[in-house]
């Protein structure tokens, strides 16, 4: 047959894509599970054709005899949309929506542009395969609405694109050649139920494999392993569908050859949780069907309004998990999977909600087996009703109820046999509804040992076993753990909700730089056991990649592909950057859920060890301390810690051996460093991967006199000092401008504006004072961007008012202020010799005017030449930091390219911060002969940032790639930046990290630097 003749169907041929039925001829959902029976991987190149609509289909594709030569071959699985991903796509284009759907919304129908792709895949099966068994088709995943054939009669259609759905061919299936084909529709009834904040796809995106039930094998079962945390007693029970005969055996537990429905008790067995894992290996076993099992016994239940795990109190340290990867979008590897979970355990994240879709099977095994808890969520988000009044919204539509219930089930049924799973959840954002309540019902009939979540009917909680939120304010939050929240809607759910443990679904919005405050978040969750933690929003970027004209890659968001309806970058908001490398967030929240808290002793005499595990005492891990002067190492040594319980705190005292080192150290600015490392290999990491740590800054008199810094030595609050008196005068008479250069030491000022022209025989540019900085996302997407336009600080201009030289120092008095308004900031530049060639400049800041806003930062902008390319510093590092943001940074001695400071975020933005930096050198290449190079002292110190770009070129780019080098090196010196903050999904900025436009003062010392040696202090 021609593939070009008949390009369309009669209406009813296709009526399943707007039908709001979840399929027809489809076998009833079971357990995801391997056996010994015979299957035959379908994965792999299939012939495509991709239709305008249903009236570009092509009539009679799936008959055998029809010739596809002409068609194209894409790999399944995948999304047709990311075919040629980092290239043009050759089959359309991704598309982003948050909450708006992209489709009219006029449930089910769906628009006549409904792209339809065509696959065809030829395929053998030997003589006997199923061999009087059951032959079954099973798709792991399709997204939206796909119908299949084979051998040219039809099978049925389905929809639920992130569940599995199976077919019975063992009457369709032949000896030798067969034809599969099935045509998948990007918009359906379905996509009213798909709404799920990432990129709309489209495809076969999950396997497909043909499968043989055995005559007399297992059709399915159901794994019931309890443990009872009093006597340490596991029973088992295995409910076995569709073999009479079926044997049990867990040689470990002495269980042999035994009827599955037992219960069978099992004295001393090691519970399952995140910290320790424990899977026994059984078996299920019939006359023609062997099925390995994998058994943890746990027991998850609410108790006096807490979250219990065998019989303790649990606090989820999690994160929100979508499914991506920037090349295959959601069609996933093991590999991949197994990345994740390896990255979250060694970032001490100990639970994943699966938003807001079941995961892949095979992620839920590597839960199973390196140990993270999970909650399941259901493949439903209606979000997009919210902006019609959540008018027609399925969740309370009757016509709908079967198709979310078929959705329920099949999570419930597929997954149902994973310890790692703790809790079911109904969805997300969708609403309320009857519909939901149905789901809840049924779940709970069906697996009453499972607790139940959904965040959407927060507000009377009414068929959930949790109150769960998203994004609350610290406040509210605290007046939870007090049970002091706002009344339910319906006053007769009051005292259940009040009751229930309290979790945060979502919090932490990780978009761009941020998010800062987590610590205040951890202090709460630690400080009530009603609060069972919460869930980081969330895991990765959804970044596609994609090459610019120039070939360099960069990631592309909302609006990149020319969607009129779309959400901009907000779908880069997670922890990790698309390559999956750890962004500067997860490291924070790494740091701020460590599972074992170090803290210095009021008495000076050592450490208090609070362990925070659910399960593991700290025998797992081994101590070593590590003594720094001035940065440089001075010893190091292990330390024998009493092992703390789960849940315990322990005093330890300082070791002898740090002591003597102490004694024996030179004099300098003396760090202490605490690290609890793995005693041996996990599963997830090597022996020697640092759990946990904690700095201490001595004063050198010996180990008693060590205290607690927290992050490094520094408040966070800004040491911004009244000016002295008559500084920054707001007065002055008009003067001439002059020419030339006046000298001052080794440097030369510009005599018209007073900026520093030369230090010795560098040449550079500056300082001048600097307010502005790139917005970063939580800056942009809250109210505060707005506002800083309107005060005009991105378009600040500087007035000379006074230059004074005499001696050995110079004055420059400025005004910076932006056109049209009469804000200003005063600025002072007070210039002194110091030894040798340096100089040493104090700044002296006051507001004139009305400030109603924060600043963005407050420091000095200068540049250098583009050969001072190599950066080294003593202060917090090795990554950026902020305000708001510090705790997994460290006081020591650091060196790296000024390139290799950048942050990559998806969306440019202000990133790259050192903060409490000492001193910083900026040079060229060892051995080159690019001249002196520049080093900057602090008094204490200051905030650090490298470019090669300028400030304005960051904030102007919207893509990594916008971003080229200009041949200069742009340093910011900073006294303070505003913090991060959550705002870009959450929170607003905690009031005492803002940075206040008040008068202030600080002092950095300028020099030449050819070798390693630093000064001390400014002068």
């Amino acid at each position: 047959m021609d593939p070009a003749q008949n390009r369309s169907e009669s209406p009813d041929a296709c009526a399943y894509v707007e039908d709001v039925s979840p399929g027809n001829g489809r076998l009833r959902p079971r357990a995801s599970f391997d056996s010994d029976a015979p299957a035959l991987d379908l994965n792999g190149d299939w012939s495509f054709r991709l239709g305008d609509g249903l009236h570009d289909v092509t009539v009679g594709f799936e008959a055998p005899e029809f010739d596809a030569a002409e068609w194209t071959t894409v790999p399944v699985p995948s999304s047709w949309q990311m075919d040629g991903v980092p290239g043009p796509g050759r089959f359309g284009t991704p598309a982003y929506t948050n909450v708006t759907f992209p489709i009219p919304v006029d449930p089910p129908r769906v628009p006549d542009e409904n792209p339809t792709g065509e696959y065809r895949r030829e395929f053998d099966v030997a003589e006997g395969f199923a061999d009087g068994g059951t032959a079954v088709l099973r798709f792991e995943g399709v997204d939206s609405a796909f119908a299949v054939w084979l051998n040219g009669r039809p099978l049925g259609d389905g929809k639920g694109s992130r569940l599995p759905t199976e077919f019975d061919v063992t009457d369709t299936l032949r000896t030798g050649r067969n034809v599969l084909a099935v045509r998948v529709h990007q918009w359906s009834s379905a996509s009213y139920l798909e709404d799920q904040d990432m990129w709309w796809l489209s495809g076969v995106f999950r396997p497909v494999r043909l499968l043989v039930r055995p005559a007399g094998g297992i059709a399915d079962f159901f794994v019931h392993a309890d443990y009872d945390h009093h006597s340490g007693t596991g029973t088992l029970r295995v409910d076995v569908d569709g073999a009479g005969d079926a044997r049990l055996s867990v040689p470990e537990l002495g269980i042999t050859d035994a009827d599955p429905a037992g219960p069978h008790t099992a004295p001393g067995v090691t519970p399952w949780s995140d910290e320790q894992p424990r899977l026994y290996a059984g078996e299920l076993v019939t006359a023609t069907e062997r099925v390995p099992l994998r058994i943890g016994f746990r027991r998850v239940v609410v108790e006096d309004g807490v979250v219990t795990a065998n019989g303790r109190p649990l606090v989820f340290r999690g994160v929100n998990r979508h499914e991506w990867d920037p090349v295959r979008g959601r069609a996933l590897t093991r590999e991949t999977m197994l990345a994740d979970v390896l990255l979250m355990k060694r970032h001490n994240i100990n639970a994943v909600r699966t938003s807001h879709y079941p995961p892949a099977a095979v992620f839920l095994d590597l839960c199973d087996e390196h140990g993270l808890w999970v909650v399941d969520e259901c493949d439903l988000e209606t979000h997009g009703f919210s902006e019609n009044g959540w008018r027609r919204n399925p969740s309370d539509e009757p016509e709908w109820r079967p198709a979310l219930l078929d959705r329920a089930e099949r999570m419930v049924e597929r997954d149902k046999n994973h310890p790692s799973v703790v809790m079911w959840s109904l969805g997300n954002e969708s609403g309320v509804g009857a519909n939901l309540a149905a789901m809840a019902e049924w779940i709970r009939d069906r697996d009453p040992d499972r607790l139940i979540h959904y965040e959407g009917d927060w507000d009377d909680c009414a068929y959930t076993d949790v109150y769960s939120v998203m994004y609350p304010d610290y406040a509210f939050v605290a007046a939870v753990a007090a049970r002091q929240e706002p009344l339910t809607g319906d006053p007769a759910n009051d005292a259940r909700r009040r009751a229930m443990p309290f979790l945060l679904c979502e919090y932490a919005h990780a978009m761009g730089n941020g998010p800062g405050g987590l610590r205040q978040y951890q202090e709460l969750f630690e400080s009530s056991p009603r609060l069972a933690g919460g869930f980081v929003w969330e895991w990765i970027d959804h970044g596609v990649a994609q090459r610019d004209e120039e070939g360099t890659l960069f990631y592309a968001y909302g609006g990149d592909f020319g969607e009129p309806v779309h959400d901009g970058n907000f779908v880069a908001d997670g922890l990790v950057f698309p390559d999956r490398t750890p962004s500067p967030g997860l490291l924070e929240y790494a740091k701020v859920i460590e599972p074992v808290r170090i803290t210095a002793r009021r008495d000076g005499g050592g450490v208090e060890i609070r362990n925070l595990h659910h399960t593991r005492d700290t025998g797992y891990l081994r101590w070593v301390w590590l003594l720094e002067v001035d940065g440089e190492q001075a010893g190091e040594g292990a330390w024998e810690v009493p092992v703390t319980g789960p849940g315990d705190t322990r005093r330890a005292d300082w070791p002898d051996s740090l002591a003597k080192a102490l004694a024996a150290a030179g004099p300098g600015e003396r760090w202490v460093t605490l690290s609890a490392q793995l005693g041996a290999d996990e599963s997830w990491a090597g022996a020697g991967h640092t759990v946990a740590w904690s700095q201490f800054a001595s004063d050198g008199h010996g180990a008693t006199t060590l205290t607690a810094g927290p992050a490094g030595a520094a408040s966070t609050t800004t040491t911004l000092t009244a000016a002295p008196a008559g500084a920054a005068s707001t007065t002055t008479t008009p003067r001439a401008r002059r020419r030339g250069t006046i000298s001052l030491g080794a440097g030369q000022f510009d005599a018209a504006d007073g900026r520093l022209l030369r230090l010795g025989d560098l040449a550079l540019e500056g300082p001048r004072v600097d307010l502005w900085r790139a917005p970063i996302d939580n800056d942009g997407r809250s109210p505060l961007l707005a506002a800083w336009h309107r005060s005009g600080l991105h378009r600040l201009r500087h007035k000379v008012l006074e230059i004074s030289a005499g001696g050995a120092s110079l004055t420059v008095r400025t005004r910076i202020a932006p056109a049209g308004l009469d804000l200003a900031m005063l600025a002072d530049y007070h210039w002194t010799t110091g030894p040798g060639d340096r100089l040493v400049l104090t700044v002296d800041t006051r507001p004139g005017g009305t400030w109603e806003v924060p600043l963005p930062r407050l420091g000095v902008a200068l540049t250098l030449p583009a050969a001072l390319d190599r950066l080294s510093w003593f202060g917090l590092g090795p990554g950026e930091s902020y305000r708001d943001s510090e705790e997994a940074v460290r006081v020591g001695r650091y060196a790296t390219t000024v390139a290799e400071a950048q942050t990559p975020y998806v969306y440019p933005q202000e990133n790259g911060n050192r903060r409490h930096v000492r001193w910083a050198r900026l040079t060229g290449p060892e051995g080159d002969s690019a001249g002196p190079g520049l080093e900057i002292t602090g008094s204490p110190w200051f905030d650090l940032t490298a470019r090669p770009w300028s400030t304005a070129a960051l904030a102007a780019a919207r893509h990594t790639a916008d971003l080229r080098p200009d041949g200069r090196i742009h340093l910011n010196v900073d006294l303070e930046h505003h913090g991060l903050g959550s705002a870009s999904c959450g929170h607003a900025l905690q009031p005492r990290h803002h940075l206040a436009a008040v008068p202030g003062r600080f002092t950095l010392g300028f020099g030449l630097t050819e070798g390693e040696a630093a000064a001390d202090g400014v002068g």
